[in-house]
């Protein structure tokens, strides 16, 4: 979920007993870092309190052992990788069932005390290039509404023209319209092959041409990521590989035997063209391993390059034909500012980060952080793309909603929330500004 910061006001927060499993995420980073605070106006008065008689009631519900006020299990779920301030709640319950969940949002609504839905804390995807995105993935969930009742979505048919789309609603809505208990998935097989490759470059520009050519030219890679030289040398010190100082991309192939072959060989033809270095695949687990293990820490690594700093993070999304132009001109941003920021991306899928290495007590390199960041979303927006490709609004990117999506829109979906959820217990200030009768 992005920007689990909490709500100000007093709260229950409800983590989900099961995490998903078997995440091979390219992300990295375990939470949005969002770029700028927006204050979020509710009335107090609007919100009741989290009350012994309420704890009590829930733990005659779920046991004892689900329903805690430990204050080491507070600050866990209210604190993410951002620099918000931690806002622990006030109490974190973990549902064993749908039922228990309909119990407690039926508790807490009869005492207006929001809820949070909380999963694994981890914001992360993969293999969106092969496979799609996450939302494409489920094909239909069982979630409770801030009402108590209870839906279940999407069917077993290969498609359905059936009334509204409520899957695609719920999926991405952050926890502002319902609870998730349920997550049916599309599967895919696993491949027979599979192969990674490296490839550094001459220019930033012939890396992310490469990949341009690649999509356009459907090769069916699996994954397709973007290091700048800068990200690359902060990926060798705390990796300890072995890189050349160079705008990178790591590939890795999916299919037979023969077809992961013919892939990497058509690959390395098109970065031929575009000023590669070495092109180096390997099918070996060992090789593959220590690549992605690689690129996962590059968060972690990024941060290595200033002690006691913070990683800000940007994530925008934009047309895979515009991807070049708008990494060079957050590259050439990122220089006249004179700012420690590496730039990672998913670019399978158009999807880049820039990672703002900052020291959290400068007010003057936050300033400029902030004006890159603005800037860079405004050119994403101006050319058909989004705000954030992967981690969320949150609080940090309320800011730029309107102009990605109109007010008409932004007035719809204000209209949603308040259908669904007319108390604005969920997930309250989130996505957008809503405040309850």
């Amino acid at each position: 979920m992005a920007d689990t910061q909490a709500s100000p006001e007093p709260e229950a927060s409800l983590a989900a007993n099961g995490h998903a499993g078997g995440n091979t995420s390219l992300s990295g980073n375990p939470a949005t870092q969002s770029l700028c605070d927006v204050p979020v106006v509710r009335r107090a008065s609007s919100y009741g309190r989290v009350d012994d008689a309420l704890l009590r009631h829930l733990r005659s519900i779920m046991g004892d052992s689900n329903v805690t006020t430990n204050r080491t299990v507070l600050e866990q779920h209210g604190r993410d990788e951002s620099y918000h301030e931690p806002m622990p709640p006030n109490a974190v319950v973990f549902p064993q069932s749908t039922h228990h969940v309909q119990q407690l949002v039926a508790a807490c609504a009869a005492r207006r005390v929001p809820v949070i839905p909380y999963g694994a804390g981890t914001s992360l995807e993969g293999h969106v290039a092969a496979y799609g995105t996450m939302r494409e993935a489920v094909l239909g969930v069982t979630a409770v509404l801030p009402n108590g009742q209870v839906i279940k979505t999407g069917s077993r048919a290969r498609k359905s023209s059936s009334g509204y789309d409520l899957t695609r609603l719920i999926v991405g809505s952050e926890g502002t319209l319902a609870v998730v208990t349920e997550v049916s998935l599309r599967l895919f097989p696993q491949p027979e092959a599979v192969s990674a490759a490296v490839c550094p470059f001459t220019s930033v520009a012939g890396a992310v041409d490469t990949v341009i050519e690649t999509i356009q030219t459907a090769i069916p890679v699996a994954r397709i990521e973007f290091l700048d030289e800068v990200q690359v040398d902060a990926v060798n010190r705390y990796s300890k590989t072995h890189l050349e100082l160079s705008p990178t991309l790591f590939f890795e192939f999916h299919g037979t035997a023969a077809a992961v072959e013919e892939q990497a060989k058509q690959v390395s033809t098109i970065a031929s063209s575009n000023g590669r270095g070495s092109f180096q695949w390997s099918t070996a687990p060992e090789e593959r391993s220590k690549l992605w293990a690689a690129r996962h820490s590059a968060y972690y690594a990024a941060l290595a390059l200033r002690p006691n700093s913070k990683g800000l993070l940007a994530d925008v999304c934009v047309p895979i034909s515009r991807l070049t132009e708008l990494v060079l001109l957050a590259k050439e941003e990122i220089r006249q500012a004179q700012l420690v920021a590496p730039i990672v991306g998913h670019v399978g899928d158009g999807n880049f980060h820039v990672l703002f290495i900052v020291d959290p007590d400068d007010q003057a390199e936050l300033a400029a952080v902030k004006r890159v960041n603005d800037s860079l979303v405004a050119r994403a927006i101006a050319v058909g793309g989004t705000c954030s490709g992967e981690h969320g609004v949150g609080y940090g990117k309320l800011p730029f909603l309107e102009s990605e999506h109109g007010r008409p829109a932004l007035d719809a979906m204000a209209a949603l929330k308040a259908a669904w959820d007319p108390l604005n217990l969920f997930n309250p200030g989130k996505i957008g500004q809503f405040t309850p009768p």
